[in-house]
């Protein structure tokens, strides 16, 4: 049985995200969707929020399981049992840093690959700090996000600014 982990912070999961979820969840037996707890960044949501919009987009999806991490992302892989970590590349910026990464996961856990995945054009320019900034200056994300990701980033954001 192939594992494949495709760590992130997902703050907030993009349609760009989604591609790759179900691209790559077509490849493996199972896909864990991990999401980075991460201290040193502030995130708009909280752990728990990512991982519940995460179950609640890729439900329809019956080899995604959804959990959150801290620490290592090939570590968490190696926990969970995969052989792959999945990463996408949005443009030829990421990927000095992904091949980097890479590099350094596999000198770690030589066991462990890293499956690049190219996303679909019409999305390589969305992320999620793109999506939080048009958001939080009244734009409109629907195309950048799933409808239900987009009610609760402007909930948030609304709830945030008080």
């Amino acid at each position: 049985m192939a594992t494949a982990v495709y760590p992130g912070s997902f703050d907030p999961v993009t349609k760009g995200h989604l591609d790759i979820i179900e691209r790559a969840s077509s490849l493996v037996d199972e896909l864990v969707v991990a999401v980075l707890k991460n201290n040193a960044k502030t995130p708009l949501f909280s752990t728990e929020e990512r991982v519940n919009m995460l179950k609640d987009v890729t439900g329809h999806i019956p080899n995604v399981r959804v959990e959150s991490f801290g620490g290592l992302s090939v570590e968490f892989a190696r926990e969970s049992g995969a052989k792959f970590i999945v990463r996408g590349l949005r443009a030829v910026t990421d990927f000095e840093y992904e091949l980097q990464m890479a590099q350094t996961n596999r000198s770690i856990r030589p066991e462990i690959d890293t499956l690049f995945f190219a996303t679909e054009l019409r999305y390589a320019y969305i992320s999620s700090t793109i999506v939080k900034e048009v958001a939080s200056y009244g734009g409109d994300i629907s195309g950048f996000v799933p409808p239900q990701i987009a009610e609760k980033v402007y909930e948030k954001l609304a709830s945030v600014r008080g």
